[in-house]
């Protein structure tokens, strides 16, 4: 029997409508998981104030939603390898809304962190797994680009975070924070309806051994795009189980243990510089870096940033756009040690900005192609546990370091930063204008 392959029937069907709607959706839930971490910073002093803590008291929510969103990457990633994309992306997306929600009502500050380490699980669950079915959805000469894409809604959540945080506290609302959690879950909640259109992975079905639903998913995009539907039989692989230890086995085991290093660093600088770092500075006089103003300048300097990378991913390759972006982030950490007054630690912070979400940009661009459609799911929620254990890790590896000296902290950040670009210049491959495995 005529068969065709998988990439050449989803080339007919186009990249259009289709996937403009499926990139709002997850977009969507990108910017409100965005909201969600960024949150933990901004509702640190007014949940002190409810609770009669001190404010580093109060920031161990954050510390209960980075171990939620390590499990959640690591649980969530595994099972929609195993069980389908679909379901796992409904079920994360309601874990996340019902319990963000939920945060807001917290009685006491031991349900509060009941409910944050909830939400983080949820959080944690839904990022990989948007990220491998997005994949899932795009052709290669648009891939790299489009996941750049989506991964730019986090500078939408984080102007939108800034801006609620700034008109609940500027009106003096009482508790603050209930009603920024309360915010910060809605996306997700209308995130819940719109993931129910959202048609499960064709070409998980394909490896899954169902072939006939996996062409019927790319008859509705085709359908959407104006394209053409499949004129024959998709060719289907045999359908196998997979186990975990696969991602460290065999020609995984390199690009695996690379990727995986480069998610943990970036990480540990990304949280070093925007979460640490600040306080640092505002010890020093520059009070301006913490405000919400500020901040909403800083997401639109990742706005860039996300350009360049969509644009390099694309003309230049995945590895050498990574690359490039963590050589920036690990230079623009020199400029950073030499500022000396509010202008230059601005600018600095701003060039930081474009590189490190740059960075990110090309990473999640990058990772789900080096992982076959078995283990895609897996191999990114095994990146996403290390960027969370790298936010839990931050404050604990670092502080010693920020109190030894502002110089040495960035000296610190800069080798790591290094270090990830080596890494990755170890993945044994290219994957612009590949096929997914």
């Amino acid at each position: 029997m005529q068969t065709i392959p998988f990439e050449a029937a989803l080339a007919g069907a186009g990249v259009g409508r289709f996937q403009r709607r499926l990139l709002g959706i997850f977009g969507l839930v990108w910017a409100a998981d965005a909201m969600q971490v960024l949150a933990i910073g901004l509702t640190a002093p007014s949940i002190a104030s409810s609770f009669g803590l001190t404010v580093p008291q109060a920031l161990q929510t954050g510390t209960a939603f980075f171990l939620g969103m390590l499990v959640g990457a690591a649980l969530f990633g595994r099972l929609a390898d195993r069980l389908g994309r679909r379901r796992v992306l409904i079920v994360t997306v309601l874990i996340d809304a019902v319990f963000g929600v939920l945060s807001a009502f917290a009685p006491g500050f031991e349900w509060l962190l009941a409910l944050r380490l909830l939400t983080g699980i949820g959080v944690g669950g839904t990022l990989p797994v948007d990220y491998a079915m997005m994949a899932e959805f795009l052709t290669p000469e648009k891939r790299g680009r489009w996941l750049v894409i989506l991964e730019g809604f986090w500078a939408v959540g984080t102007v939108a975070v800034a801006l609620i945080a700034w008109a609940v506290q500027s009106n003096g609302v009482p508790e603050a924070w209930r009603v920024i959690f309360f915010l910060t879950g809605l996306p997700a909640a209308i995130g819940i309806v719109l993931r129910f259109w959202v048609p499960e992975s064709p070409l998980y079905l394909l490896r899954s051994g169902r072939e006939p639903e996996a062409r019927a998913t790319l008859e509705r995009v085709a359908a959407m795009n104006g394209g053409v539907n499949p004129v024959a039989p998709l060719t289907a692989a045999p359908a196998t189980r997979t186990r975990l230890s696969e991602l460290f086995a065999g020609s995984l085991m390199r690009r695996s243990l690379a990727m995986f290093t480069a998610w943990l660093l970036v990480s540990i600088s990304y949280y070093g510089v925007f979460a640490w770092l600040p306080a640092q500075l505002a010890g020093q006089g520059f009070g301006f870096v913490r405000g919400h103003l500020f901040l909403v300048v800083i997401a639109l300097a990742q706005l860039p940033g996300y350009a360049l990378a969509a644009y390099g991913v694309e003309r230049w390759g995945r590895k050498p756009t990574l690359i490039g972006f963590l050589l920036v982030s690990a230079a623009s950490c020199s400029l950073y040690a030499l500022a000396t007054s509010a202008v230059l630690v601005a600018g600095a912070m701003i060039l930081m900005s474009f590189a490190l979400l740059g960075t990110w940009g090309a990473l999640y661009a990058f990772t789900p192609e080096l992982f076959p459609t078995r283990l895609r799911a897996s191999g990114m929620g095994f990146a996403g546990a290390m960027a969370r254990l790298g936010g839990l890790a931050a404050p604990t590896v670092m502080a010693p370091v920020v109190a030894a000296g502002f110089g040495t902290a960035l000296t610190v950040f800069a080798v790591l930063l290094l270090i990830g670009a080596g890494a990755v210049a170890l993945v044994d491959t290219e994957t612009r204008g590949t096929a997914l495995a």
